[in-house]
């Protein structure tokens, strides 16, 4: 009888061990579940408005990227630029007409940036402004103008209902640096590496170099190798991998600041003042000037007898020899400290591999500068014919801009016959605007967080729910056992 009692004692002990040890590996098991099946679910778009204020007009874009990132950098795409009306922001706070006219072009291209952001998306999205070469001679000229024209765009673009950054005057080196990124980028360079896990060194051809010939200034930027340091020498990460770049802006060696530098060379060479004869110009184009257009630059001197109303008359002369000249002197090729040099005493490496070239001067995108070296300096052959097939506003900058970027690239960057043949001339890549604004939303991209939400196999109730349940079943069984050895002992 006691034998029985034994074993039937035994017998419920089993069962209930076995209760307690599946109640506990339930809890185990759906813990574990909930955990490894656990997954980050990312919105489907993230978007960024990037507002370009060059030293001639201000151009809006907007960019998305899903909010998977690679490698911590978004996927980067444009959605749609808009160009402001009106003059560039370097001209606000001077006259009231032409002030009224930029901000009415502001606004009407911020509403059509927010009809292309879901409204959900406005307050996460960021915006921002980045003044460029316009805004750097602003600010050396009249610092206080300066300034009231980035607070004024603050307030506006902080009323937006975007997440606004900031408004800021980016540097020459910043301006090179993202217009490098934007180029490689559009090429795909960076994301071939990424994806192709290729442990190679960032320089010669993975590569490809970037200048940009804007309205006030010039940029080059190109990788070089890693132990290369100093000042034009910035580092940057995207995509994991590390790259050293070299970077320089000149500032005054823009398009339409170099028209300004001239036309002041031609002037203070001609014996007469207001009657000139300009060597640069096509055979019988002239044109009436204000001096106040020449010289409202800090990259032109004004004279001793300067009369901002004063008219100056410019006739075309056309003379190739004189005019190379004048563009030549514009330019400093001796003085070098360095071990090479570029011009006006700067350093840089010799230039390798493939390069871009971008033009973003609003006057004159002219088509000879895409030509090949021999022909940009045989454009006066044809001067006579040039106002039958090149429009009246680029026929001012039409025959100095050949030399002027000859000059630029063969003696100031050192582009030689070999070389220059690896030089395109581009101003979009896959339907995409090829300037620092892209290349700046994917820098920034790398410090906006992706935007993820945990994702369970099972909905937090149920989870609690079935804790709660095994658990709650765990405590019984434990009590059981208590209550069975209570009476055995007893």
């Amino acid at each position: 009888m006691a034998a029985k009692r034994q074993m039937g004692f035994r017998c419920r002990l089993v069962v209930v061990l076995l209760l307690l040890l599946g109640s506990i590996a339930a809890i185990i098991a759906v813990a574990v579940i909930q955990d490894t099946w656990r997954f980050q679910e990312y919105n489907t778009e993230v978007y960024g408005i990037v507002i370009d204020s060059g030293s001639s007009r201000s151009t809006v874009y907007l960019y998305e990227w899903p909010g998977e990132k690679k490698n911590e950098t978004g996927v980067v795409k444009e959605v749609l630029h808009c160009r402001v009306a009106g003059n560039g922001i370097s001209d606000m706070g001077v006259d009231p007409v032409k002030d009224a006219a930029s901000w009415k072009g502001f606004k009407a291209c911020m509403v059509n940036v927010t009809e292309n952001i879901p409204p959900e998306k406005h307050n996460k999205t960021p915006l921002f402004l980045g003044a460029t070469a316009g805004m750097r001679l602003l600010q050396m000229e009249d610092e206080k103008r300066s300034n009231e024209v980035l607070a004024n765009l603050r307030k506006y673009l902080g009323s937006l209902p975007f997440m606004f950054q900031n408004a800021s005057i980016i540097s020459g080196q910043e301006e090179g640096l993202y217009g490098w990124i934007t180029v490689n980028y559009l090429m795909g360079n960076f994301l071939e590496r990424h994806l192709w896990n290729t442990h190679v060194n960032p320089h010669g051809a993975e590569t490809v170099g970037s200048m940009d010939l804007g309205g006030a200034s010039t940029q080059i930027a190109f990788a070089v190798q890693e132990d290369l340091r100093g000042d034009d020498y910035l580092q940057v990460r995207l995509y994991g991998y590390p790259y050293n770049v070299y970077t320089h802006s000149f500032l005054c060696y823009g398009k339409n600041e170099m028209d300004k530098r001239i036309q002041d060379k031609v002037i203070k060479q001609s014996q007469n003042r207001t009657y000139v004869y300009n060597p640069c110009y096509a055979e019988g184009y002239n044109t009436t000037t204000k001096a106040s257009v020449i010289y409202n630059s800090q990259c032109t001197q004004k004279p001793e007898d300067y009369n901002p109303d004063q008219d100056i008359v410019m006739v075309g002369d056309p003379d190739a020899d004189k005019c190379v000249r004048i563009v030549r002197s514009l330019f400093d090729f001796k003085n070098c400290s360095s071990a090479s040099c570029s011009f006006n005493g700067v350093e840089q490496p010799p230039v390798t591999g493939d390069f871009m070239v971008t033009c973003h001067a609003k006057k004159g995108h002219d088509r000879h500068v895409q030509t090949d070296a021999d022909r940009l300096s045989d454009t006066y052959e044809h001067t006579l014919s040039l106002k039958h097939w090149v429009s009246e506003r680029h026929l001012k900058t039409y025959c100095y801009t050949g030399h002027y970027v000859l000059t630029l690239l063969a003696n100031g960057y050192k582009f030689d016959t070999d070389t220059w043949k690896n030089i395109a001339f581009q101003r979009q890549v896959k339907d995409t605007s090829v300037g620092w604004s892209l290349g700046y939303m994917l820098s920034m991209s790398n410090m906006i967080p992706s935007e993820a939400r945990d994702v369970t196999p099972m909905a937090s109730s149920v989870f609690a729910g079935l804790i709660f349940l095994f658990s709650a079943l765990t405590i019984v069984t434990m009590v059981l056992l208590l209550i069975m050895f209570v009476r055995t002992c007893y």
